[in-house]
């Protein structure tokens, strides 16, 4: 099947991503905003995040370290300019559709990119950008038709001059647009109050736990979805049932019995017997945590039945005397 065929139904269409991350930020007095640190982790990094369903992800910009692979390109001469760096990162670009990106977008969330993919398939657009709080459009939170962009640089091009230093007005303003609202995904980081406000939010935002588990994940290289729910229900019952240190070492051990692969019991017993199966990652994680919670509530049941009189075999009964 070619790599530009259309999607099955009821499956996300492919998509690129190209993250501009090159420019002066001037208004941070030249700092490498890029790398600015918003909840642990690289303005970039978060970006890239948001935009790992990419089939390719391009970053335009001098090479560092990433979190995830890309692509790297730098628009000519360096510093020429959003259109001129847009330029550079949509010729590594092979899918139909596009998102172009900002590096500097702390609260940008892959259910984000999905909202402006469909609106852009929806409308029949050209592309599909956010808008900020004040009803300002963001072309650099976007999802595009990739052919309609080249199309209009191409335009651009061929005009007087070069893509050098044009504003991305002169490109976006040529193209047939919808909107969608997101005050949130649409925050910017232009200015040190803007990463001041970030940093507070992040904590405040009522998604703090999320934040920490997606900074952990990142710094030890991790790329592992699990349900923290059930995390948090065994640490609960292993700190309530055995003892308060119990809840970190046992979600610990959790952890390394998934990492070296779970046996799940089939109706004839263990794969061993050839009744079930070996598993890894998030399948493993919940299988690990289920064992754990069981046994966490066994343990409980011979210390209530202790405390009961009970000989630890059962629930105990209380005294009557």
């Amino acid at each position: 099947m070619s790599d530009n065929a259309p999607a099955a139904p009821g499956t996300p269409a492919p998509y690129d991503a190209v993250v501009l991350a090159g420019g002066a930020a001037r208004r941070l007095g030249g700092a490498d905003k890029p790398g600015l640190r918003v909840g642990g982790r690289a303005l970039l990094d978060r970006v890239l995040t948001a935009c790992a369903g990419a089939r390719t992800t391009v970053v335009v910009a001098a090479r560092r370290p990433t979190t995830r692979p890309v692509l790297w390109t730098r628009e000519e001469p360096p510093g020429a300019g959003p259109v001129a760096a847009l330029a550079a990162g949509l010729r590594l670009a092979t899918a139909e559709d596009v998102v172009v990106l900002s590096a500097d977008l702390p609260f940008l969330e892959p259910t984000t990119l999905q909202r402006l993919l469909a609106a852009l398939r929806d409308s029949g657009a050209d592309g599909a950008l956010l808008t900020d709080a004040g009803g300002r459009d963001q072309p650099l939170v976007a999802a595009y038709r990739t052919g309609a962009l080249r199309r209009e640089l191409g335009a651009l091009a061929a005009g007087p001059g070069d893509l050098t230093g044009l504003p991305l007005r002169r490109l976006t303003g040529a193209l047939r647009l919808t909107r969608v609202p997101d005050p949130l995904a649409s925050f910017d980081c232009d200015t040190w109050d803007d990463i001041a406000d970030a940093r507070a939010r992040i904590r405040e935002h009522g998604h703090v736990l999320d934040e920490w588990i997606s900074a952990v994940k990142d710094e030890l290289g991790i790329d592992l979805d699990v349900d923290t729910g059930v995390l948090l229900d065994l640490a609960r019952d292993a700190a309530h049932g055995v003892a308060r240190p119990a809840a970190p070492l046992t979600t610990f051990l959790v952890g390394y019995a998934a990492a070296q692969g779970m046996e799940i019991e089939g109706p004839e017993g263990p794969s061993n017997t050839g009744g079930g199966r070996r598993v890894r990652g998030p399948e493993a994680v919940a299988e690990a945590a289920r064992k754990a919670t069981a046994l966490a509530l066994r343990w409980e049941e011979e210390n209530e039945a202790k405390a009961g009189g009970g000989d630890g075999s059962g629930p105990g009964t209380p005294d009557a005397g």
